[in-house]
């Protein structure tokens, strides 16, 4: 297993707001409450599948009082299969809509073969993938919104020699339950998150017995980095 570490590109539904400082990038402030601080330590002590490259990225500043991102990548050799970015937000205050006083934002995404885009079905069953990725370990949440989303392109003109391409998205929040010290377990939820992922990208299940990821055929030749 690989500890945290990895890459993205943009941002998610206003998580694209973000300031690159190097105290965003790594430890929190130590002006931050402890049960945030205590939050983001166990993010950056989860232990992940080797296939999965995460690491801090500038989180978004508007959307609570602290806030801490990290963006992954499912990587085969030199080929990205999906990718995505998890943001831990924190208001000490409580939020009415969260319910809670922690919030999980997140980004998933991945090419698919436009055949298996186009079923009617697939945003049902994207969704069923993330909390079903929650339920296999026992994680209890609060409060989980999202979408999913098909995009198709296709190429004319001097792009015409360019296969027809579609990628999912699934964004989503969801209230982690908090425990001691009103802290949630936040290591478990990440390796939930990345068990999304890897189910996304197609990956077969990390060991013997794990049935908490499905492969998913029809897909796509991975996009090169």
């Amino acid at each position: 297993m690989a500890a945290a570490q990895g890459r993205l590109s943009d941002g998610a539904g206003g998580m694209d707001d973000a300031k690159d400082t190097e105290e965003d990038m790594g430890h929190p402030s130590r002006s931050a409450p402890p049960p945030f601080r205590a939050a983001v330590e166990a993010l950056r002590a989860a232990r992940l599948r080797p296939q999965i490259e995460v690491e801090p990225t500038p989180a978004p500043q508007r959307l609570a009082p602290y806030a801490y991102a990290l963006e992954a990548a499912v990587v085969d050799g030199d080929q990205d299969l999906a990718d995505g970015r998890l943001v831990l937000l924190h208001d000490p205050a409580g939020h009415d809509a969260w319910r809670g006083t922690f919030r999980l934002v997140t980004l998933v995404r991945a090419e698919l073969e436009p055949e298996m885009a186009a079923d009617p079905l697939l945003p049902d069953v994207c969704w069923s993938w993330l909390t079903g990725a929650l339920t296999a370990r026992g994680l209890a949440c609060g409060e989980p919104s999202g979408t999913v989303t098909r995009a198709s392109s296709h190429y004319f003109g001097g792009l015409s020699e360019r296969p027809a391409a579609s990628q999912i998205e699934i964004r989503a929040s969801w209230t982690p339950r908090e425990g001691l010290g009103g802290v949630p377990d936040t290591g478990a939820h990440l390796a939930s998150w990345c068990d999304l992922l890897a189910q996304v990208a197609g990956l077969p299940p990390a060991g013997p017995g794990d049935a908490s990821v499905v492969t998913l055929p029809q897909r796509r030749d991975p996009q090169a980095r």
